[in-house]
């Protein structure tokens, strides 16, 4: 056996291994809108606080926020918008939203995050104060980032879902715009690595130690954040939904999930948007360790690349072995590609977006080191960050 069949072999057995034994990751199974089915509305609707997080967000407010007062919730539900900061009148915007359809919208003029504390974690410390001062307080606080919208009936859907099975959270991985060239042929693959990282089935089995969340919206029991410590017990997280995923799931079941109905109204018009977004976490992903970007780096080749450089390239039997690698990654990316409502032939090219991915994660490694790890809006916080 030669190097080359070897590095074949181990692709395609990766491949099978990720297609049959890692969660079902690639099916996109775990949807929002067939949740809402499975339950019964409660007697008793529970009462709600969402918590906005905004920063420089003027311009993506009178869409979310809108989309959030129009949500018809039976129960009680308030709005408390943090403004952390912003120069662009962010809180002028969320009060004249309030003012126009005459709804309970509390503003909250942000501090500077003390040392210790990210700065999206801090004004979602603030907000969650805010909402737990109502009396009586809420049973459930909705995290959500200002660049999120949410179609008619979300919002009772989350609270349908959770309190049918006594869920500590509810997340909903946001649906991402895809209209750009950038984003046709970056963002389908972002959700398919996410999933392949973190598989939701995985997450969503309360036997698994597998824990994550989407950022952009988080159904939280209010009585179970407390008693994990509040969210100052994620305090120093760049990658905050993920570790809140991790310490509510000790509190009870959590779940994550795919939505049509929860929508990123953020757009990402170029390659440099991404890399930006990428590379603010992906070290971070990788806890600051040299060690696991240089294996990050080495797998990623091995499972992504080498396939069809293999397959078009070296001899009989390495080249059948990394072309039927290759068939399995192209088959396993076609779900991700249909709930983005993109052609199959996209997965043609799904080892070129792996190496765009790589590139991203190595930045965020040369960001860090040059003292810029994290930096989002203006704000470096991978010090921070680290554990």
């Amino acid at each position: 056996m030669t190097a080359l069949d070897l590095v074949a072999g181990i692709a395609l057995a990766a491949w099978l291994y990720l297609l049959l034994f890692n969660g079902g990751f690639w099916l996109s199974s775990e949807r929002e809108e067939r949740e809402e089915a499975k339950y019964r509305a409660p007697k008793e609707w529970p009462s709600v606080v969402a918590v906005i997080p905004a920063r420089n967000e003027a311009d993506m407010l009178p869409a979310s926020l809108t989309s959030l007062v129009q949500q018809d919730y039976p129960g009680p539900f308030s709005i408390v918008v943090v403004d952390d900061q912003s120069t662009d009148g962010t809180a002028d915007i969320a009060r004249a939203i309030a003012q126009a359809a005459n709804r309970d919208i509390t503003t909250v003029a942000g501090v500077a995050f003390p040392r210790g504390w990210t700065g999206k974690v801090f004004a979602m410390h603030q907000g969650i104060a805010a909402a737990s001062a109502i009396d009586p307080p809420p049973d459930y606080i909705l995290l959500t980032d200002a660049d999120i919208g949410y179609r008619p009936g979300v919002l009772k859907s989350l609270v349908i879902a959770s309190t049918a099975n006594g869920r500590a959270m509810t997340s909903m991985m946001a649906k991402l715009k895809c209209e750009s060239v950038a984003e046709r042929w970056l963002v389908p693959a972002f959700i398919f690595f996410f999933q392949m990282l973190y598989p939701f089935r995985r997450v969503n089995r309360e036997a698994s130690r597998t824990a994550a969340a989407a950022g952009g919206c988080m159904l939280v029991d209010r009585a179970a954040l407390e008693r994990a410590g509040g969210i100052g017990a994620i305090r120093d997280a760049l990658i905050d939904d993920c570790e809140l995923g991790k310490l509510l799931k000790k509190q009870g079941p959590i779940w994550l999930g795919l939505s049509n109905r929860v929508l990123s109204l953020r757009a990402y018009h170029g390659f440099e948007d991404i890399r930006r977004m990428v590379a603010r976490s992906a070290y971070a992903q990788l806890r600051y360790s040299p060690v696991l970007l240089i294996g990050t780096v080495v797998s990623m080749a091995i499972i992504y690349i080498a396939p069809p450089a293999l397959a078009v390239f070296s001899p009989y039997p390495a080249n059948v072995l990394a072309a039927a690698a290759y068939l399995v990654m192209i088959v396993a990316y076609q779900p991700t590609l249909r709930f983005y409502n993109r052609s199959p032939l996209w997965a043609v090219g799904l080892p070129l977006i792996a190496m765009a991915y790589v590139g991203f994660t190595i930045d965020s490694a040369y960001q860090h080191m040059r003292g810029r790890g994290g930096l989002w809006k203006g704000r470096v916080q991978a010090e921070v960050g680290r554990r």
